[in-house]
């Protein structure tokens, strides 16, 4: 889905129409869509910009972090061997992924 679709969407949810190459230029309003300003497209463009730039890190985190089978096996360990707590195998790997992925 092209940007200024998505912008258009959180702006008018219901709102139907097609956009050529991306371009807020280049917008046909559907079926009795009402008109939504470039401005405030383009306003809401930035904003949802800024949210996934701001987010950045967790994208970061849900790629670096073990599939949730290995993090229960740890977290089984852990817990056989009474390291349920800060010293134990899944927290290390868990905290390793937050410190080399901090938010913000």
């Amino acid at each position: 889905m092209s940007n200024v679709v998505k912008a258009i969407l959180k702006i008018n949810p219901n709102a139907q129409v097609s956009v050529k190459d991306d371009d807020v230029n280049e917008i046909i309003w559907e079926n009795g869509t009402a008109v939504i300003s470039k401005t405030d497209i383009e306003s809401k463009m930035a904003e949802l910009k800024t949210a996934y730039d701001n987010n950045k890190y967790q994208r970061d985190r849900a790629v670096a972090y073990a599939e949730i089978k290995e993090q229960l096996d740890l977290l089984y360990h852990d817990m056989a061997a009474d390291k349920g707590d800060k010293t134990g195998e899944w927290f290390k790997a868990v905290k390793k992924v937050k410190d080399d992925n901090p938010k913000g």
